[in-house]
């Protein structure tokens, strides 16, 4: 498989494609269907998070998600 890409879309959510897991707080694996690309809110307005669901663009959540030091 691909390695892991983690990609901060302008205005939207965090798009993560390649091998990767997504777990939950306990550490339970989601159930990803196959899908190789999931895209995680980043604005906290989805229903079902932490999945986004487009509530962003509804919600006017704006942020350019430019590369910065951390």
């Amino acid at each position: 498989m691909a390695a892991t890409e983690i990609t901060i879309l302008s205005n939207g959510p965090v798009q993560v494609e390649g091998d990767f897991e997504l777990r939950d707080p306990n550490g339970k694996t989601f159930e990803l269907g196959g899908k190789t690309t999931v895209y995680l809110c980043r604005s906290g307005l989805s229903q079902n998070k932490p999945r986004c669901d487009g509530a962003h663009q509804k919600g006017g959540f704006t942020d350019d998600g430019a590369a910065r030091s951390l």
